[in-house]
């Protein structure tokens, strides 16, 4: 055999390895994946619109009734094979220049090792001590990395380079959770730590010795260049813990990460990182916490966060820059990766615009919504909610469904969301939408200005598409809200305090009625983060009320009309 045929060969075998791996990865995001039998119970392929729309990614985008779920208008081969490969790149982070790869076997190493080397024990356990847990599946648990019933971690990023193997965390990391069971892509994660594990990453390293490190690790050079690296780019981070468990500071962490930067950040690279103290920052003493968002509401909007500050560019590209800002990678790399990547964004954007919500009825029989209180409960809706939330078609309206099955009429037809997406104060706590004033330097990037990215700080808060609302308790952007009973109350009369649980048991774990936490014995709040207090600031739930189900003090909603309502917002 001569050398030409040898080669071929080992091209063809390459190739054929090649399509491999791909058909396996698309397998995996799959069966990570909610599958729409397992959301709807119906089986029935995702809609495609067909309407003609381009998205420029600001507020002058038109969006289509029922949303932009294939924002590139592709055929439905490509847009299955982008959607596929795009929930590939939530679940391992593609990103390959990110700032912060830790080498998991010497880490894993530190924190599982049963030793008799003295000094390695002590290593073991001052490790432990600053992190909090006892061996490296608990640091995963803790983070909120857990296995679900196939024994994935989704948002766990195992990426190889050097011939070492190293991890961080993915989009999926906040945006997918268990839902009595079922790993649902794009739900807010309800209890994430995502930024905590930076916080105590920087306690961890007042005691990182590098000698020590790898002399009882047995660290690899190649291991050792990663950590070096990461730690290197973690002195350029702005860290921030969350003011209560369920709640996310990335954006703090991206706002007090910029002030650790030279402003121009197209600066020589010697002086990339600044030497002299940060200015004081509203961040520094006040909280702009708020919950991961739920990422198949997005198809509805033109404007983007909670606040809808970011009026435009690309969600997608966004989210990357404001991750690798918290990570403290080089924006020099990050902006080039990101013009060789072009294709991966769509990929991931196609993904994150098609999720979908998942149905109450895939949970729970559907005839625990009764019709008649399902029908009289959009009334009151299309009354007093419609105007901020949109304008939600049921199948039970339309003479096609008549003779259907109530789990058939129970779904939505059509959603109308109001056009541009609006900024409502309706009095809720007013710190997050504050603290966006921070995030404003942003627009001076050259890499925010090559992306189109436009930072408006705003008053008030987007009204949000109410898809899947039955699913996204606790309520408001600070989860200060247990449930729709508490919601629809009085702000005076809503608990000022709640115990959090993971939605594990449908009947134990959910208040059906109320929609989302039970109420439960106080002797019985046992874990202490799990514990949600409003007198904490930036933690108020008050707002909501006045104007929209009070007039001049008065409700206007009997209890009746409430338990309509609640009983119409489970259909959405």
């Amino acid at each position: 055999m001569d050398n030409r045929t040898s080669q071929n060969q080992s091209q063809i075998l390459q190739k054929l390895f090649s399509i491999f791996c791909l058909m396996a990865l698309i397998s995996c995001a799959k069966s990570f994946n909610t599958t729409s039998s397992e959301i709807d119970g119906s089986g029935e392929a995702l809609k495609i619109s067909n309407k003609e729309y381009v998205s420029n990614w600001t507020l002058l985008d038109k969006i289509p009734t029922d949303g932009r779920s294939n924002p590139y208008q592709l055929q439905p081969d490509n847009f299955l094979n982008f959607q596929s490969k795009g929930q590939i790149h939530a679940l391992i982070y593609p990103v390959s220049i990110t700032g912060v790869l830790l080498p998991e076997r010497p880490i894993q190493e530190i924190l599982d090792n049963k030793t008799w080397n003295p000094i390695k024990g002590i290593l073991n356990e001052v490790f432990k001590s600053v992190v909090g847990v006892n061996d490296f599946g608990g640091l995963l648990d803790w983070v909120g990395l857990k296995k679900n019933s196939r024994g994935d971690r989704p948002g766990y990023s195992e990426i190889n380079k050097d011939n070492t193997k190293l991890f961080t965390m993915s989009c999926a990391t906040c945006h997918s959770d268990q839902l009595f069971g079922v790993t649902v892509f794009g739900m807010t994660k309800r209890f994430p730590r995502a930024n905590e594990f930076f916080v105590q990453g920087g306690k961890a390293l007042n005691y990182y010795n590098k000698f020590l490190f790898e002399t009882y690790t047995g660290a690899t050079k190649s291991e050792m260049y990663w950590l070096d690296r990461s730690i290197t780019n973690l002195k350029s981070v702005g860290f921030k813990k969350p003011v209560t468990l369920g709640l996310d500071t990335s954006l703090a962490q991206v706002a007090l990460s910029l002030k650790k930067r030279e402003p121009n950040e197209w600066a020589d690279k010697s002086t990339y990182f600044e030497k002299r103290p940060r200015p004081d920052d509203i961040l520094d003493h006040d909280p702009g916490d708020s919950k991961p968002a739920v990422w198949w509401n997005v198809k509805y909007k033109n404007r983007w966060l909670s606040d809808g500050s970011v009026i435009s560019g690309n969600p997608i590209y966004t989210n990357l820059l404001w991750n690798e800002i918290g990570r403290g990678t080089d924006l020099h790399e990050l902006s080039d990766w990101l013009n060789e990547n072009e294709t991966i964004i769509k990929e991931l954007t196609t993904a994150v615009f098609s999720a979908e919500a998942p149905r109450i009825e895939a949970f729970f029989e559907a005839e625990r919504i009764p019709k008649n209180q399902a029908i009289e409960g959009e009334k009151i809706f299309n009354k007093s909610c419609s105007k901020c939330h949109g304008v939600y078609e049921k199948n039970w309206s339309r003479p096609e469904f008549a003779n259907q099955p109530w789990s058939k009429q129970i779904k939505t037809f059509r959603v109308t969301y109001p056009q541009p997406t609006p900024v409502i104060d309706v009095g809720t706590d007013p710190y997050r939408y504050l603290s966006m004033q921070s995030l404003e330097i942003l627009n001076d990037l050259q890499i925010s200005k090559n992306n189109k990215i436009i930072i408006q700080p705003q008053k008030g808060y987007v009204p949000p598409p109410l898809v899947g609302i039955w699913a996204r308790w606790p309520y408001m952007h600070n989860n200060a809200i247990p449930n729709l009973c508490a919601l629809l109350s009085p702000a005076k009369d809503r608990p000022k305090s709640y115990y959090a649980i993971d939605p594990n048991n449908r009947d134990l774990d959910f208040d059906f009625e109320c929609n989302g936490y039970p109420e439960r014995d106080r002797k019985n709040w046992s874990d202490e983060d799990k514990i949600y207090r409003t007198d904490i600031k930036g933690m108020s739930s008050q707002g909501h009320d006045e104007g929209i189900f009070i007039i001049n003090g008065k409700q206007i909603l009997s209890n009746e009309d409430k338990f309509n309502l609640i009983k119409f917002l489970q259909t959405l």
